[in-house]
């Protein structure tokens, strides 16, 4: 983008080397105008940091979304191919506008018939869609495709080095690209929570993937491989299971694969420390996997923006290549001199009417396209452009509104998971329930000690990270006390940096917590009159909804806790959060 003025012209030319670069300059002038900034200076140049940048959609045939809070997915398969909904349209240009270039349609819990030649002329008509818009299309394959779909040929195995399965999968890539020709590849989820994979066969994660990769890079496709298997490995600690898996197949990828890890060890929790496959796999393309869908953070009902979690992970150290190795420099391909790349984030879109339920869910999609193309982008611009775009450019609403935003991540780990705890929820992953997850694979009570021992003399998972991060975490005088009680076992005694003990502490970040939401929904209060009174009412609800059951997370935690310690409850809660000794809830 350039400011031109002469005596005949003034104006803005956009120019690119190829049409979508136009397109994606259009997009960003467009955001220009709408956040109210000067144009008689620019000079504005920029390609994206990541080369796919993806959303993750994890919709089912049956038209559910697993872990999707914002109604039914958006796409129509008993209307495919013959009725294309114009919200396809609209899901293809907002994407655009962000710079996303990438979506897998369904979830990696994936039904066989998606292989169908009746699916594959569904979902090639989205690709015919999302072309113009420079979207390609990607699909979650069932491993065991070649013994479940007997509409197109049913064997007696999937074993990937079998002749006659991987000529099976040869000929179904055939038949996708002759219907889609840009066809983007698979993203497989293989070996976990029951899906089928290559150890079933007595094969490694490598085998299967590279035989998929065989098949598909004649038509330059991919292999998207998920570094999430909780059922690999016999480790009491998931935090050690995949790391363990993958990091001996380092280098034993075909190119055309990548290997995509969670961007923690567990399981998208509120706060984790970064994977460390990140850090220990020097010769695998690796795809970072982002949740935006808010399955451990309260739904569509907690307002958690999440750029600032992102941003922590992007910019974690590794140390691979001695310090200031971040992670972001892993994924987009500096670090190691890659010229593919890769970021995907699991989507929060549906049928809802404003796409994402909780009308500020939003700005989590928006955040997630901006930090693919350019991770150099502060948390805070990227709340104020989302602000400015979609309620108003008031200095006065902006101000108040991006504080509400960037408070919202640290308020959310304090009320649920502070000082390292992680996996306090029930089964729902969205209420607490500490009781049921007081157990020795994620963290543990007792009436003297709390914390899971991750060091050299406990289970070991911190020497999965670079020696520079391992010696870091390991010493419990040096780790980051927001880690703390996941990497250390600690007595409920010891005082921490602030002078107080950890119980104290502990219950401190509770209240704070809750505090922190009580102060965001009074600032809310004060911006009614830059809102209409539709969204603002709505909002309002929700937020109110959202204060409520951060007070049952304190209040289920805090009980749980101070039953197992049998200690007494700190005297700040009456003298500095003016509350009085919070109700026994039973866990």
């Amino acid at each position: 983008l350039l400011s031109v003025k002469t005596d005949s012209f003034q104006g803005v030319v956009i120019t690119a080397g190829t049409d979508v670069g136009t397109l994606y300059g259009v997009f960003h002038f467009l955001r220009l105008l709408q956040t109210h900034q000067p144009l008689d200076n620019l000079e504005i140049r920029q390609t994206p940091r990541i080369q796919r940048r993806m959303l993750n959609h994890w919709d089912n045939i049956k038209g559910s979304i697993e872990q999707g809070f914002a109604g039914r997915s958006l796409w129509r398969w008993e209307d495919l191919p013959d009725t294309l909904d114009p919200r396809y349209t609209d899901y293809a240009r907002a994407n655009a506008s962000l710079g996303i270039n990438a979506t897998v349609l369904n979830n990696v819990n994936a039904d066989p018939r998606i292989l169908s030649d009746e699916y594959i002329r569904k979902w090639a008509a989205l690709a015919d869609v999302f072309r113009p818009y420079n979207i390609k299309v990607y699909i979650s394959a069932n491993f065991a495709a070649p013994m479940k779909n007997k509409g197109i040929g049913s064997l007696d195995t999937a074993d990937p080095l079998d002749p006659g399965v991987r000529q099976w999968w040869k000929q179904r890539i055939e038949a996708i690209y002759a219907q889609a020709p840009d066809f983007g590849g698979f993203l497989v989820k293989a070996d976990a929570e029951g899906q089928p994979g290559p150890r079933q066969f007595g094969r490694q994660f490598n085998d299967g993937a590279n035989m998929l990769a065989e098949a598909l890079a004649p038509h330059g496709g991919v292999v998207i491989w998920r570094a999430f298997n909780k059922d690999v490995n016999n480790e009491p600690d998931p935090a050690e299971r995949n790391f363990q898996a993958y990091a001996p197949l380092d280098g034993k990828f075909a190119a055309n694969v990548f290997v995509q890890p969670k961007n923690g060890p567990i399981d998208f929790q509120p706060l984790e420390p970064f994977h460390p496959l990140f850090g220990r796999m020097p010769h695998t393309p690796l795809l970072l996997e982002l949740q935006i869908t808010q399955e451990y953070l309260g739904k569509s009902v907690h307002h958690v923006y999440l750029a600032p979690l992102w941003k922590d992970v992007l910019y974690s150290d590794t140390c691979a290549r001695g310090d200031g190795s971040i992670v972001a420099q892993v994924i987009d391909g500096s670090l190691y001199d890659r010229k593919v790349s890769g970021i995907a984030g699991v989507a929060n879109t549906g049928s809802d009417r404003n796409w994402c339920s909780h009308h500020f869910a939003q700005a989590n999609w928006y955040a997630f396209g901006r930090l693919a193309w350019d991770h150099t982008l502060s948390a805070e611009q990227i709340a104020e452009e989302w602000l400015r775009m979609t309620f108003s450019n008031a200095p006065e609403f902006v101000s108040v509104a991006k504080g509400i935003m960037m408070d919202s991540w640290p308020a959310a780990v304090n009320y649920q998971t502070p000082l390292g705890l992680n996996v306090v929820c029930s089964g729902n992953h969205y209420d607490p329930s500490p009781k049921t997850r007081n157990g020795r694979q994620y963290w543990y009570a007792d009436k003297d000690t709390i914390g899971l021992d991750r060091t050299t003399s406990g289970s070991g998972a911190v020497e999965q990270y670079h020696s520079s991060v391992a010696n870091l975490f390991n010493n419990i005088d040096t780790c980051p006390e927001r880690f703390l009680l996941w990497f250390h076992r600690v007595s409920w005694q010891r005082r921490l940096s602030t002078g107080r003990t950890l119980w104290e502490e502990l219950v401190w970040r509770y209240y704070d917590g809750v505090r922190c939401v009580e102060n965001m929904n009074r600032r809310w209060a004060a911006l009614k009159r830059f809102v209409d009174a539709e969204r603002f009412e709505q909002i309002t609800q929700v937020r109110q909804r959202h204060l409520e059951h951060a007070r049952f997370w304190r209040d289920t935690c805090v009980s749980y806790f101070q039953s197992v310690n049998e200690l007494p409850m700190p005297d700040f809660i009456a003298t500095e959060f003016g509350e009085a000794t919070p109700p026994t809830v039973t866990p």
